[in-house]
């Protein structure tokens, strides 16, 4: 196995257990209300801001459909892989973890709730590590076209 795939597995291993450790502190009773921002259990039937949570068990599948696709293509371009593994690796780990919470609980478990100024959406380290991965990807593919 390549070093490639050792670091893409490290990191996706890395995410998935961080983030079902941090859920199970929540689902074990947790909670925690601040003046800015609350850690909170909640169950997410959607997708980010419970979109798309009409379509119900079909979001299982879909979900799972598109990262078997989007694994599946990384695989057939290889060179993708190579020059952002650390962002696809962040990705998978945060969308596997939260496809878990889909067939094992109610939903995807949330817990950071921001609420002063304004009410934000609840979400989860997986759910950062997912907007994290996005931001690398585009900040390499900005400084590759430098």
């Amino acid at each position: 196995m390549s070093r490639l795939w050792v670091k893409f597995i490290a990191i996706f291993l890395a995410i998935v257990i961080i983030d079902q450790a941090i859920k199970q502190v929540f689902l074990s009773g947790f909670r925690w209300d601040g003046e800015f921002f609350s850690l909170i259990l909640t169950f997410n039937k959607g997708v980010a801001f419970s979109m798309f949570a009409f379509l119900g068990e079909h979001l299982k599948a879909l979900q799972t459909i598109l990262l078997v696709a989007l694994f599946g293509y990384l695989l057939y371009e290889k060179k993708l892989l190579k020059a952002h593994t650390l962002p696809f690796a962040l990705l998978f780990g945060g969308g596997v973890s939260n496809l878990i919470d889909r067939f094992i609980r109610e939903g995807v478990v949330d817990y950071v709730f921001w609420h002063k100024y304004f009410e934000f959406a609840v979400f989860n380290f997986a759910d950062v590590m997912i907007n994290l991965a996005v931001f690398i990807m585009l900040i390499q593919i900005f400084i590759h076209k430098k």
